[in-house]
């Protein structure tokens, strides 16, 4: 896709416009000192690239996808498996992933449908600040 993507790095893609979306991303850049994850919007040419590359839908963006080891994770899955890769503490939402995935993706949907309510919404997509740019894509 890129040569300036590590290997060995597990890409979040998020929308780029939600609140609650952009927080989850700032969440996690402090929790991920040694650099693991790279980020890219949905809406960015790099996001819509991998959601084609991976046979995900490109027109609803109301999924975080974590792409990993060449492998896609959407919604609960990916959130799940994001928080056991920070590591530490986070590690507990782990068994979350025994849960049966339509109880917890239903929870997720939930979510996502009133995000834009709840925590608002930008009307574009928020550039990083210069000491996390260099982990965006796109």
């Amino acid at each position: 896709m890129d040569e300036d993507i590590p290997e060995d790095a597990a890409i979040v893609l998020f929308d780029g416009v939600c609140n609650l979306c952009s927080g989850f991303v700032q969440f996690i850049l402090p929790r991920d000192p040694e650099g693991k994850y790279r980020f890219a919007s949905l809406q960015s040419d790099v996001g819509r690239a991998l959601l084609a590359e991976h046979g995900l839908a490109t027109e609803e963006l109301d999924s975080i996808v974590l792409i990993e080891d060449g492998e896609s994770y959407v919604k609960s899955a990916a959130v799940i498996r994001i928080a056991t890769g920070l590591g530490g503490r986070y590690r507990l939402l782990s068994p979350f992933r025994y849960v049966p995935k339509a109880v917890r993706d239903r929870v997720y949907d939930f979510v996502a449908d009133n995000r834009y309510r709840w925590f608002g919404k930008k009307d574009r997509c928020v550039r990083p600040s210069e000491d996390v740019e260099s982990r965006f894509l796109g």
